[in-house]
């Protein structure tokens, strides 16, 4: 029997509502209770440089309300090593971080940033702490995390999601292939792949069905349906179609 897939979501654009107006309200805690409620596997938190979502405090309140793991996502700097350390989060995975850009913009450069990386990554495993790395389906990049040590990769599945939007079937097909190469050669190397970015409903199954992939973490998507629908209706929608899936 294939063993189920996580679902990890993440929830910065609940914050990302709240802050428009400032205030309290919406409460990304009261989503990362309802992702608990209806059978979410982890909450996923970015905390970025600029506090544009999710913001510190938000971290302890997170992991205080559930019993989820928390999985934060962060650059790989002095600041951000000190609050995960701090915090002790379940996961830690390093994302690239530029001020400008909207979202995470592709994988981390793993293999250029090694000498960057080497120091963070031993200091949080030291703590306890899951070590993954965002990076692009390479064996470039994914030697690069085997060098590393880090027992986790997540595949970036922006392009894989944009040729979908572009309607290039044949784009969709070679991104597809990327990414369950680079999973099946992680998973053969002792390191869990998980994969994530611009996943729907409508493109999940093709990236669920990989059977080496143990998560997805999902969120704009996630939170843009539960505005219309309902975040628990919108997480289970996602939960039964990974499902089908496998």
């Amino acid at each position: 029997m294939t063993k189920q897939l996580r679902l990890g979501v993440n929830i910065d654009h609940v914050a990302t509502i709240r802050n428009a107006r400032g205030g309290d309200h919406p409460d990304p805690v009261r989503a990362a209770e309802i992702v608990a409620a209806c059978g979410g596997d982890g909450i996923t938190a970015h905390l970025r440089e600029d506090r544009r979502h999710i913001r510190d405090e938000d971290l302890k309140r997170i992991q205080d309300a559930t019993d989820l793991p928390l999985n934060l996502e962060m650059a790989a700097t002095e600041e951000m090593l000190a609050i995960a350390l701090a915090h002790k989060p379940h996961a830690a995975c390093i994302v690239p971080e530029k001020r400008e850009e909207r979202t995470t913009e592709g994988g981390l450069d793993a293999a250029g940033l090694h000498n960057q990386l080497a120091p963070i990554v031993s200091r949080l495993q030291d703590a306890g702490i899951r070590v993954s790395l965002f990076i692009e389906a390479s064996e470039r990049q994914l030697d690069a995390a085997l060098r590393l040590g880090a027992p986790v990769v997540e595949f970036h599945t922006g392009e894989y999601a944009h040729a979908g939007l572009d309607g290039d079937s044949g784009r969709v097909e070679k991104e597809l292939k990327r990414i369950a190469d680079m999973a099946a050669l992680a998973a053969k190397n002792g390191i869990e792949p998980h994969a994530g970015h611009g996943l729907t409903y409508e493109n999940v199954q093709p990236i669920a069905a990989i059977p080496q992939l143990a998560e997805l973490n999902i969120g704009h998507y996630l939170i843009g349906e539960a505005i219309f629908c309902g975040l628990e209706p919108a997480v289970l929608k996602m939960r039964e179609l990974m499902d089908h899936a496998r």
